[in-house]
């Protein structure tokens, strides 16, 4: 099988981004007088896009409340996008291989595309993908396979020459009913059980590289 395009998962795949992230949602807490969450907390509640994680850091509370909150979380998120998330050691060298192997790159993330571009551009790894996409980007985010098959169609590539990478449930389940093969990153936010359906499972960014280039030798 040759794979032609890598779709990649922004946090917890390419970036660590749970400092900044756990910084947001405590400052929503915060604001509604609530006492702030440990890393581990909100780690568990990512993957799912911001209004998801607001509804699940703010239980109970109204949908007045969750709009204003997610219009808090946004605005404090744009301001502090990167002041503690970093690239995984490796991914540089990663995407420079794939670029040289000319395999077509896109972020398909469930944070706001504008974040993903920003964090991007903050990170110095925009001019690496043919296209960022969020999970308000199209009508459906992951799991639903919608945006990979439209980033498909959009480089000319047939779902069997993708490969979907990630660290959640969200992104398996996305590359399956997209009918792509997909590559699990342990080092990600997403625990075992989660990852449990992908076609491959990687540990560091070097054994990513081997996996989607290998079968194209």
């Amino acid at each position: 099988m040759i794979i032609r395009a890598a779709f990649f998962d922004l946090d917890g795949t390419l970036v660590d981004s749970l400092e900044d992230l756990t910084d947001a949602v405590n400052h929503i807490r915060s604001a509604f007088a609530l006492s702030p969450l440990p890393e581990d907390a909100v780690r568990l509640k990512v993957g799912k896009g911001a209004h998801n994680l607001i509804e699940q850091v703010l239980p109970g509370h109204s949908l007045a409340d969750i709009t204003h909150a997610l219009d808090l979380f946004l605005e404090f998120n744009s301001q502090h996008i990167a002041d503690k998330s970093r690239l995984y050691p490796g991914i540089p060298e990663t995407l420079h291989e794939l670029a040289a192997r000319s395999i077509k790159m896109v972020v398909i993330s469930n944070k706001h595309e504008d974040l993903s571009r920003l964090m991007l551009r903050e990170l110095g790894i925009y001019d690496r993908f043919e296209n960022i996409c969020g999970g308000n980007t199209y009508p459906e985010s992951k799991p639903s396979p919608l945006p990979l098959l439209k980033e498909a169609e959009k480089l000319g590539c047939a779902p069997f020459e993708c490969v979907m990478i990630g660290d959640s449930i969200n992104d398996i389940e996305a590359g399956k009913r997209a009918r792509m093969a997909s590559i699990a990153c342990t080092w990600g936010y997403g625990d075992s059980d989660e990852l449990a359906g992908a076609d491959c499972f990687v540990h560091t960014p070097h054994e990513l590289s081997a996996a989607i280039t290998d079968g194209n030798r």
